[in-house]
């Protein structure tokens, strides 16, 4: 597919264009995993726990939600 009609099908908005994309090496960017180890207090693992199923989410992505918006925050900040 040329770029003219890519960008035609792209900017039709009734048209999916991912057939024409090849997404097998794609990566976002600032998105790589790293493991890291905390050790937390029980009632506070617990507290998690608790505001993480009234969320309907996992003890992992509420300690990860709750970091972002603290770093965007304190970034926020600095400016």
């Amino acid at each position: 597919m040329k770029a003219e009609e890519f960008d035609k099908q792209f900017d039709d908005d009734d048209i999916d264009i991912s057939h024409a994309l090849n997404l097998s090496q794609a990566k976002r960017v600032m998105q790589t995993q790293k493991r890291v180890n905390v050790d937390f207090p029980t009632w506070m693992i617990e507290s998690l726990d608790r505001e993480a199923e009234r969320l309907g989410v996992t003890r992992p992505s509420i300690i990860k939600m709750w970091l972002a918006e603290r770093l965007d925050k304190s970034s926020l900040s600095t400016l």
